[in-house]
């Protein structure tokens, strides 16, 4: 007897299916697809218990003849490809044909169907991969699938799905995303009977696009336009101001399909060079098309991925545009109206609880030429070839580094240097570049970072204040108001305990929606919108569990990084005075909560020895 043999075709589905499906969201984003494809302008997502106990998915397409819909449920059965050309020119989002019989398989399926030119429609009902019944019905034009009980008969695949908020999380991220893609249509989704969220029909991209990113966004939106060499990119990058602690706010589409492409979100990221710090993200839709045939989408079963014919353009042109859109903003808004001539931006600092009084402003120069990169140009095209240096001096500052010509002490060395005297026993001497502040010890040059420094403080501060239950909370005057997508809002939701006893007082407005009443004292007067982001995009993206110690030091984290000083700001003498008294009351002065140093220190044997005093 043989040992290799043909599997049957229900287990072949359900192998099928553990490519294709993974969770609730890949059913809806392939039954979504399938309705744009079928030319739909109204699509209605029906969800219970995250998706595990029902996904339906109405539409109002071209819908299917009987004969159609008996061979939709077969698999490698499609209507969109039927050549080895087709399959290297694809221009529709389904096109596989294994998504209908590999869902069926591992579900409690039903179909239901109707043609504009079929006077009945069509139901077919499977379960577990097994045709139970086909019949007429009446049924309006379009399709209607239903998938119950996903993974009833793959326990295993089951067991790995994740709470129905993180479901029902992705699954609304999956609908926003294609509804950020197609504004010609509308897109309605509930969970549970209750509306969840709804894109009507908007006549203007943008506004689709504001309605997924959210409305504090829109007035920070520049649009990308470019058309060369039969690369199209339009979209919109967001203003440096706004940005995101993760690269979740970049969306990407090529030929009208969401995908996740490294070489495309790094040529984003490469066009916001020199104007994001590091770990800060920006804020993009960006929407590619190229000659079908230069991409291939068939790279994996979910389609969420691509390949480029010549990937390095498309990152150049890519980088180009978002440079370019970035630039044209920056003149826009200084009114750089006079060519190319250098100009200064002022940029007034906001200041944290004691330091009120008179800062300097931050200075910069617009970039004097457009960002694009040099290249040679032949019959009026230009082939871009970006230079690739590395800079000399780079190995001379690892050496020096590695060399340890200064130091970043650890707390236990803390009393040894400056002889149980503290911070504050050291005299100022200024402050460099408005940064770092310059202290003389007995034993040589301390320079201490304001803003790491400022921030140990305030973290620290909220840690007492949280132990000692006595959280200082500022009311507004004006609750502010600020919208947040599904995962986000449901992510905020359970951490809204929390923290309150922060001092960050939020409740629920409706939908998506939160009040903000009050903030902790430390904050006062700063904007909290884009704290409440960066607070929700951190958990939302690393799991949250309310009470958790770790949980909660990550929240002060964040509100001490946005409360905390920052660089470029100049501080009085009794300014600094304060803040190394504070310093001096840490209990672990030496770095930031994120680790970075808040101090160094050159003794003076290293400084004698640099300037050949020490033989």
């Amino acid at each position: 007897m043989p040992k290799i043999c043909v599997l049957p075709n229900n287990l072949s589905n359900k192998i099928a299916a553990g490519e294709v499906v993974e969770r609730p969201a890949s059913v809806v984003k392939e039954l979504l697809e399938n309705a744009l494809d079928a030319e739909s302008t109204r699509i209605i997502v029906e969800v219970e218990k995250g998706g595990q106990s029902l996904i339906q998915v109405s539409d109002n397409g071209v819908g299917m003849s009987h004969a159609d819909a008996l061979f939709a449920i077969e698999r490698y059965a499609t209507s969109k490809i039927s050549t080895d050309n087709d399959l290297f020119s694809i221009t529709s989002l389904g096109f596989r044909g294994e998504a209908l019989p590999s869902i069926a398989s591992v579900s409690r399926f039903t179909l239901i169907t109707r043609d504009a030119s079929s006077d009945v429609g069509t139901e077919i009902i499977v379960d577990g991969g097994k045709i139970q019944s086909v019949s007429e019905v009446g049924a309006p034009a379009g399709t209607m699938i239903s998938v119950k009980e996903l993974f009833f008969n793959t326990p295993a695949r089951k067991k790995f799905l994740k709470t129905v908020g993180t479901e029902m999380g992705h699954i609304a991220d999956t609908v926003a995303r294609l509804a950020l893609g197609h504004p010609e249509v509308q897109f309605r989704l509930n969970h549970n009977n209750k509306a969840v969220k709804s894109w009507p029909l908007v006549s203007k991209h943008l506004d689709r696009a504001v309605d997924v990113l959210g409305k504090d966004v829109r007035q920070e939106l520049q649009a990308i336009e470019y058309n060369r060499n039969g690369i199209l990119i339009s979209g919109w990058v967001c203003s440096p101001k706004v940005t995101r602690r993760t690269s979740r706010g970049v969306y990407i589409f090529v030929n009208g399909r969401f995908v996740r492409d490294r070489t495309i979100q790094h040529g984003v990221f490469k066009g916001f060079a020199q104007r994001l710090v590091k770990g800060q993200f920006p804020i993009a839709v960006v929407f590619l098309k190229v000659p079908f045939d230069q991409v291939d989408v068939n790279v994996h079963p979910a389609k969420n991925e691509v390949r480029f014919r010549s990937p390095h353009h498309i990152h150049e042109a890519v980088r180009g545009a978002v440079a370019q859109a970035l630039y044209e903003a920056d003149r826009a808004r200084w009114g750089t109206d006079k060519g190319d001539s250098d100009m200064t931006i002022a940029q007034p600092s906001s200041v944290s609880e004691f330091v009120k009084a008179d800062f300097g402003s931050r200075s910069s120069a617009l970039p004097r030429h457009s960002p694009w990169p040099e290249g040679n140009s032949k019959n009026g095209e230009t082939r871009y070839e970006p230079p690739y240096a590395v800079s000399p001096t780079s190995s001379r500052i690892e050496e020096q580094v590695s060399n340890r010509e200064f130091e970043s002490p650890s707390q236990t060395r803390q009393a040894q240097i400056f002889e149980n005297r503290g911070f504050s026993s050291m005299r100022v001497l200024g402050q460099l570049h408005n940064t770092y502040i310059l202290c003389e010890s007995d034993t040589g040059l301390v320079l201490i970072d304001q803003h790491a420094a400022h921030e140990r403080i305030y973290f620290e501060q909220l840690k007492r204040s949280h132990a000692d239950h006595q959280s200082a909370a500022q009311k507004l005057l004006v609750p502010e108001t600020i919208e947040l997508n599904f995962s986000e809002a449901e992510t905020l939701g359970r951490m809204a305990a929390d923290l309150t006893s922060l001092g960050l007082e939020i409740e629920p407005f409706g939908k998506n929606t939160f009040v903000i009443k009050s903030v902790p004292a430390l904050l006062s007067g700063r904007d909290v919108k884009p704290l409440i982001h960066e607070i929700v995009e951190k958990a939302a993206a690393e799991g949250y569990s309310p009470g958790l110690k770790d949980a909660l030091d990550q929240c002060r984290m964040v509100m001490a990084c946005h409360g905390a000083l920052r660089a470029n700001q100049a501080l009085s003498q009794e300014q600094i005075r304060k803040l190394l008294e504070q310093l001096d009351a840490c209990e672990n002065p030496s770095h930031c909560p994120h680790g970075r140093p808040t101090w160094i220190r050159w003794d003076l044997a290293t400084l004698e020895k640099s300037f050949k005093r020490i033989i």
